[in-house]
């Protein structure tokens, strides 16, 4: 592999690992926090293939609404457990779990 590729892996998956149980990050905070702010969808990408690199929390990221990741419906199980709240509409309530990172 790439090893440009690899480091960019190697750095969303690391800021991933940081997020706390019962909090969540965004795509966007996460393409933020490496410098590359407008790579959202790069991060979500990477996310997707992350059991092929080990062991990550890649539950605890969700988009700039707070919606789950599609497809994955054992997300919401793995957040509740962890105490991360909800709201009505089904999205995760960011203001009150965001992580500050």
């Amino acid at each position: 592999m790439n090893p440009r590729k690899e480091r960019l892996i190697y750095e969303i998956l690391s800021v991933v690992e940081e997020i706390p149980p019962g909090r969540v990050a965004t795509y966007g905070q996460i393409a933020r926090l490496i410098g590359r702010e407008k790579n959202a969808r790069l991060v979500g990408t990477v996310l997707s293939h992350a059991d092929s690199y080990g062991n990550y929390p890649c539950h605890r990221v969700v988009n700039h609404a707070g919606r789950l990741a599609p497809g994955w419906p054992e997300q919401e199980a793995l957040l509740r457990q962890e105490g991360v709240l909800f709201k009505p509409n089904g999205a995760v309530n960011l203001k009150q779990c965001q992580w500050e990172d």
